[in-house]
């Protein structure tokens, strides 16, 4: 009797425990549950967006890749770049998408569209090495609507070192514009010096230095 009795006073025990704290454990687990299942569930919608995005940027690299862009075909990626930037805004492929619109404008002689869409990505991006190309671009747009001394201050605001090589190039290439040529012989040395330390030619920079008429051109 005193075993059976200390069974009941068991069984009554956890019905007394039960009664006082089943409801907040069932909606621990049940909050728990929801928790997982939401985290889940955020991480498929994230996987899925960054899928979408990744689709409608190779679909604009391959409409930008064609030879040349009839007006439906650029109606067409003009499209594509706003669904990139309006719905994955905050992804590497609306910067990427930026900058594809910087260029397809250039091959449509829109330089004031180009010059828009690369400071809009300078003044938004958190992305150091696409904000330095896209104002080594925008330095290049800027030069060749006229401007070389706005071009040259540009390129003061900083551009990474990775870009280093094609930074000097473009500041020669300024220089010139500007009828510095002793400052354009020494940004073109400098720019061929660092492509080979780097590993990553520039094209052109010698033949650059040989019109300039530079007898110690070569490094």
């Amino acid at each position: 009797m005193a075993e059976l009795q200390t069974e009941e006073e068991q069984l009554d025990a956890i019905k007394r425990w039960w009664k006082a704290n089943g409801t907040s454990l069932i909606a621990g687990v049940v909050i728990a549950a929801a928790g997982v299942f939401g985290w889940k569930a955020w991480q498929s919608y994230q996987a899925n967006q960054a899928e979408a995005a990744s689709m409608r940027y190779q679909q604009l690299l391959s409409l930008a890749g064609q030879d040349e862009l009839d007006a439906d075909m650029m109606a067409q990626a003009q499209q594509l770049i706003g669904e990139v930037k309006d719905e994955h805004g905050d992804t590497l492929y609306a910067d990427l998408a930026t900058l594809l619109q910087a260029r397809l404008a250039i091959t449509d002689n829109d330089h004031a569209a180009a010059m828009e869409a690369l400071q809009g990505l300078i003044d938004t991006t958190q992305r150091p090495y696409l904000q330095g190309l896209a104002r080594l671009r925008l330095a290049r747009v800027q030069l060749a609507d006229g401007n070389p001394d706005t071009a040259l201050k540009t390129l003061e605001a900083g551009v990474p070192d990775a870009l280093a090589a094609q930074l000097a190039n473009t500041r020669g290439d300024i220089f010139v514009a500007l009828d510095r040529e002793a400052d354009a012989r020494e940004a073109y040395r400098n720019a061929l010096r660092l492509a080979q330390e780097g590993g990553q030619p520039v094209p052109g920079v010698q033949l650059k230095l040989d019109n300039l008429g530079a007898e110690d051109a070569m490094l």
